[in-house]
């Protein structure tokens, strides 16, 4: 009977300590609703905790990308709910989108635990994206066909060409003497005209944008139109401002370039992260935006330049006259 008893006694106790190990667990999965997308389309990523009810966990959250061309549109979108046997399980959803075709490979998510003994992390497994360029056309499967031969041509003699180079040559010096004369005739002329500044970065983006709002292209229903132009004018802006040559880049790429010239993320530069993304879903992902967005996206365009305008270099002979105006007003 003793015997029984120290064995009954010592399988209760391995019971014990493996009950409390498994109620002690922490699993943690991170996902992607779907692994393959195309440019532009949106998908969730998922992060799911599962843990023990008494467990204070530290999650990290993501801001603006979950990595390089992978972008969060928005989240985290928080829930929870409550479990078997004492455990509660916590969801954060984010909203993702990537305007760059590649296969992207995103670090396990980590929670982490502080206690008297150290800091013990808990982490996901990695999550596979992969985004896709359209198919403009399908892939032929047709036998390989090969191009027309071409009519055989005689090559070209010196005596056949050196007439039309003299006659070149005779052209070119003729005009490049007239050109020559009349710039010297009318330079004096040129000399008595006023001269007139090159117009500052943002008075050109505010008469374009001013333009823009009366041409009331959205509310006629050309959407795509809209941003276009509106993105137009606001990378024509970061070039003639901050010399970035964004018009040939991506939205990322630009962002990218104009932290480099030392911009800080503030406010202004919010702002024209929002306009650029939402109007890259409007042409790449054929979002249909309400007109109160339509509206956001043209102030906050208009904010950014206001708030990043360069100060204007007033002429000594005009400096007086303006400060004495101001004073009258």
């Amino acid at each position: 009977m003793i015997v029984m008893k120290k064995v009954f006694l010592s399988l209760f106790l391995f019971i014990s300590i493996i009950s409390s190990s498994i109620g002690q667990e922490v699993k943690i999965t991170s996902s992607f609703d779907s692994t393959k997308i195309f440019i532009g389309d949106q998908i969730k990523f998922t992060i799911t905790i599962d843990k023990p009810s008494g467990l204070k966990l530290a999650l990290p959250v993501f801001k603006d990308t979950l990595c390089k061309n992978v972008e969060i549109i928005s989240g985290p979108h928080i829930d929870s709910s409550a479990a078997q046997n004492g455990r509660i399980k916590i969801i954060h959803k984010y909203l993702i989108t990537s305007f760059d075709s590649g296969r992207y490979q995103i670090k396990p998510v980590f929670a982490e635990t502080k206690n008297e003994g150290g800091v013990k992390r808990f982490y996901s497994d990695y999550s596979i994206l992969e985004v896709m360029r359209v198919k403009i056309a399908p892939a032929d499967t047709a036998s390989k066909i090969y191009d027309i031969i071409k009519p055989y041509k005689a090559p070209v003699t010196i005596g056949e060409v050196l007439p039309w180079v003299l006659i070149i040559t005779l052209a070119g010096i003729l005009i490049w003497a007239t050109i020559r004369f009349f710039r010297k005739f009318i330079k004096s002329e040129t000399m008595k005209e006023a001269y007139i500044p090159v117009e500052p970065a943002h008075i050109i983006a505010f008469r374009e944008l001013e333009k823009l709002k009366n041409d009331e292209l959205w509310q006629k229903g050309e959407i795509k139109k809209y941003y276009t132009i509106l993105t137009d004018i606001l990378r024509q802006y970061l070039e003639n401002r901050f010399r970035v040559f964004s018009l040939e880049l991506t939205t990322a790429e630009t962002l990218d370039t104009l932290v480099k010239t030392g911009f800080k993320k503030d406010g202004s530069y919010n702002n024209l992260k929002t306009v650029l993304t939402g109007a890259d879903l409007v042409k790449f992902a054929k979002y249909n935006p309400v007109s109160t967005e339509n509206e956001s996206h043209f102030q906050n365009s208009w904010n950014f330049v206001l708030a990043t305008k360069e100060n204007e270099i007033v002429p000594d002979s005009v400096e007086e006259k303006i400060s004495v105006k101001e004073g009258n007003v």
